[in-house]
């Protein structure tokens, strides 16, 4: 299996906000692609490929049936005090902070906001040898707190090259913080409490790119929880989080060929809850 892409969903913003980020962000960080789809529930559609820092992202102007909200948020390590100073101000600049930059007892310079677009960043200045790097990481809030270590136990139990890190508990046993890793990417977890008034949704989903069939069915029937949301290879899992699970294929399939072939194809998987890999290749094949 390839590696996990970060999914965000806006309702007409995508292609906007990716070169926003790949713009603030620097360093290599580009858009790759974009794809326009029709004949979706939400019209036509837009697609975005881009990179941060190295990490693969995929955004969609799709509608707006799903917002974002901090439940997930980005933590991006800065190298200098001068790099997370600009960073903090190209990020919060019109958007809503929800930690002043400023000193905590974990970082010399931390801040924490959600940007123009409503994605949830924390810049946070580390001096050491830590590479300069993004973080997705999960706060679980509402019904889902206290359930932390739990999720990071059964996520990285599903994929090759997954395991748990640094685990952080406070006094009442709650992940204070959690790293760990899903098939060799670093991800981070906490406890929030349930004092805060969001939750996952899916706004924010991760992409898990498989090669089989197999692959697909496996992942499928131990992750999905929630029937209601299984449609066009998502799915949420116990914890509430969504997830795609899509073949490895299927951005080939959506930009290898014509218009045509784009529409059969579309078409094919909104009829779909689990992929199905070979409905997909007859109907790229007309």
């Amino acid at each position: 299996m390839q590696r996990i892409t970060t999914h965000l969903w806006y309702d007409k913003e995508a292609k906007e906000a990716a070169a926003f980020y790949a713009a603030a962000l620097g360093n290599g960080s580009r858009v790759t692609s974009v794809t326009s789809i029709s004949g979706t529930p939400s019209g036509d559609v837009d697609i975005v490929h881009f990179e941060l820092l190295g990490r693969k992202f995929q955004a969609i102007s799709a509608g707006p049936y799903f917002k974002l909200n901090p439940a997930i948020s980005f933590h991006v390590i800065c190298k200098t005090k001068e790099e997370t100073s600009a960073l903090w101000a190209k990020l919060s600049e019109g958007g809503k902070v929800l930690m002043e930059l400023a000193s905590y007892p974990w970082s010399p310079m931390y801040g924490w906001c959600q940007d123009r677009y409503g994605l949830s960043w924390q810049v946070v200045l580390n001096e050491g040898d830590v590479p300069r790097k993004i973080t997705p990481v999960a706060m679980f809030t509402l019904g889902a707190n206290g359930r932390a270590e739990e999720a990071i136990r059964f996520w990285t139990s599903l994929f090759p090259g997954s395991a748990p890190g640094n685990l952080m508990k406070g006094p009442d046993g709650t992940l204070q913080y959690g790293s760990f890793t899903l098939m060799g990417d670093e991800f981070g977890a906490m406890d929030g409490g349930d004092k805060h008034a969001f939750g996952f949704n899916e706004a924010v989903s991760f992409m898990v790119p498989c090669e089989t069939q197999d692959e697909i069915d496996e992942l499928w029937a131990k992750m999905s929880a929630d029937p209601k949301a299984e449609q066009c290879g998502w799915l949420k899992d116990k914890f509430g989080l969504s997830w795609q699970i899509v073949p490895a294929a299927l951005d080939a399939l959506m930009t290898s060929g014509d218009a045509a072939q784009r529409q059969r194809v579309t078409q094919a998987f909104l009829k779909m809850k689990k992929f199905d890999i070979a409905e997909l290749e007859r109907a790229a094949k007309g």
